[in-house]
Formats: C-alpha cells, sequence, structure tokens
C-alpha cells in the first residue's frame, strides 16, 4: 500500500508565516508548495473523458428579420369620413330682443343683431284691417310695426344666421 509523503513542519505547529504582500507576489509570479511533485498514478490519462460525444460545429449565419414585410400589392387607403358639427347653444332661446350666443362660422361669443321680416303674423293682420274697413292704407301698417314681424338674429361679425324666431 502507497503511502503519502512525510508532512515537513517548520516553525511553531499552527502558526503559518504571514503571506507575502501585493508586490511581492506580483514580482515574485504565482508559488507554488516547495513538496515533491505530484505525478498521476499509472494508466491515469491527463484530460478525463468526454462525457458526450463530440458535436459538429455549425458555420455561423447571417442576421436576417424574423418577419418579411408583405408583399407589395395595391395600396391600403382608408375611406373618408365627412363630419357635420352641429353646435347647440343651450339655453339660447331665440325672442324679439337681441340675445348673447356663439357663432360657429366666426368662433366668437356675439350678441345678435336683429333684422326684422315679415311673416305670417304681419299679412294676417293686413288681412284682418282690411275686412274691417281700413281699406285706405290704413291696412298697411303692419308692414311697419316690427312687433308683428318675424326676427332673424345674425352675428354681428360675419353677418351669419343664428336663429329665427317666428310670430306664428
Amino acid at each position: 500500500m502507497a503511502s503519502a509523503p512525510p508532512l515537513e513542519i517548520s516553525g511553531a505547529v499552527g502558526h503559518a508565516p504571514p503571506p507575502p504582500s501585493y508586490e511581492e507576489a506580483m514580482i515574485a509570479g504565482p508559488q507554488y508548495s516547495q513538496g515533491a511533485p505530484i505525478h498521476p498514478p499509472p494508466g491515469y490519462s491527463k484530460a478525463p473523458p468526454a462525457p458526450y460525444p463530440p458535436q459538429a460545429t455549425y458555420p455561423t449565419q447571417g442576421y436576417t428579420h424574423m418577419y418579411s414585410p408583405p408583399p407589395p400589392g395595391p395600396p391600403v387607403t382608408t375611406p373618408v369620413v365627412s363630419v357635420q358639427t352641429v353646435y347647440v347653444q343651450p339655453g339660447v332661446s331665440f325672442g324679439e330682443l337681441p340675445v348673447q350666443a356663439y357663432c360657429p362660422h366666426c368662433a366668437q361669443s356675439v350678441l345678435t343683431r336683429l333684422e326684422y321680416n315679415s311673416g305670417t303674423m304681419t299679412w294676417l293682420t293686413c288681412a284682418g284691417l282690411f275686412i274691417f274697413g281700413c281699406i285706405y292704407g290704413c291696412c298697411l301698417i303692419p308692414f311697419c310695426v316690427d312687433c308683428l314681424k318675424d326676427v332673424t338674429h345674425r352675428c354681428p361679425n360675419c353677418t351669419s344666421v343664428l336663429g329665427v324666431y317666428k310670430r306664428l
């Protein structure tokens, strides 16, 4: 039976010499134990046997995109949607007096300008006066009185119609 080489004891038992400083270790290079060289036993190879058979190396491949762009075809067009904006002014009721309103054409908050037009009430009043004997021009008086006419509310900036008040 083989036995290990004898243990060399130098100095006190249990106390190892201090390790070298960093500079000493860098200058001296790696330090190995100064014992006898260890030789492998007979029949021992230096490299352990490979646990798996060697694998074939594959050639490196160039980078390719994972997804290719779709093939060219007719261009995709989106349908054009026409949008009509309706402005609803809550609480605004057009009457015979000017009102504060929002003009969607010039995007301003304005006080409306009034325009009077002869409407149904004007013509009925004229016909009634004619029937009751006002033949000599008195039946035309309703066309001069604004309180019998319809009222059109216009924007003072762009003169667009904002609302209409009809008497009948």
